[in-house]
């Protein structure tokens, strides 16, 4: 199908892009890849859309002072790809990796994946399991929330109207971490039917740290807590992640019910923590 008109802008400098989206009334396109499909079925009818292709104060990558920082118009294959991602913070450039297809990978963006807040996206579980801050602007503040805070709920975020993501903020990850990135793809779309992204560091053999992100299981990304704890506390893989999604919502569909995808969570979080292990010094 073919959109509804609309008027086009392509800013040159995140001020002019502010100052165009501050009433709220205007549609952002990023890298395009869920705008553009609900434009062309008409299941989105904006009346303006801002592109934010152009503008190079959104393109960046960067550490300083032990933080990663990655600009909203990131390409997810700009991050699965950096020679600082990768040095940094590994398990993000793997969860990019397993975004889509290459031609997806070439124009989708990290700020705009995480701004549509699909369910089954596979950045959240990263960004969840890394601690990440995420940046967030408006023509009239700027302000740096947690990436728990960020994602509300399916389709839901943080941002209020005028605000655009402007940049994400990881800690640089120890040298002796293990990191691991699993999900089960949909057959169809590729989405995760469920992702976990996990890191672990070792001390005395035992695992002194834990960190789980799960997305796709229910209708936001959260981080399991619970199992995190009773890992730090000695508790086996196997025990620990038969806790994973306790009290969670999961959600049910013609592809799978809701208690398969906390079992999917459970196994493949026990997968990726062993993984994770092996990776670990």
């Amino acid at each position: 199908m073919i959109p509804q008109p609309f008027d086009y802008y392509a800013p040159a400098t995140l001020r002019e892009a502010l100052a165009m989206i501050a009433s709220g009334e205007h549609k952002i396109l990023a890298g395009g890849m869920s705008l553009v499909p609900l434009m062309k079925l008409r299941l989105a009818l904006p009346e303006h859309v801002v592109d934010l292709g152009r503008i190079p104060e959104l393109n960046y990558i960067a550490e300083s002072g032990g933080v990663l920082r990655i600009g909203a118009m990131s390409t997810h294959h700009d991050i699965e790809s950096s020679a600082a991602v990768r040095a940094h913070c590994p398990l993000l450039a793997e969860a990019a990796g397993h975004i889509g297809d290459a031609q997806v990978r070439n124009m989708g963006t990290i700020g705009g994946s995480i701004a549509h807040a699909d369910p089954s996206a596979d950045y959240p579980a990263a960004l969840l399991a890394l601690e990440t801050k995420i940046r967030i602007v408006s023509a009239n503040s700027d302000r740096t929330i947690d990436a728990a805070e960020f994602f509300v709920d399916a389709f839901t975020t943080a941002l209020e109207p005028g605000e655009i993501v402007l940049e994400l903020q990881a800690p640089v990850e120890d040298q002796g971490e293990g990191y691991c990135y699993e999900k089960v793809p949909h057959p169809a779309s590729g989405f995760a039917v469920v992702g976990v992204a996990v890191r672990v560091k070792k001390a005395g053999g035992k695992i002194a740290m834990a960190r789980i992100g799960i997305t796709g299981m229910g209708p936001r990304p959260f981080r399991d807590s619970m199992a995190e704890k009773m890992l730090e506390s000695g508790t086996e893989i196997g025990q620990a992640t038969q806790s994973i999604g306790q009290g969670e919502e999961a959600n049910s569909d013609l592809y799978a019910s809701g208690d398969y995808r906390r079992h999917l969570a459970r196994v493949h979080a026990a997968r990726a923590l062993r993984t994770a292990l092996t990776r670990a010094s």
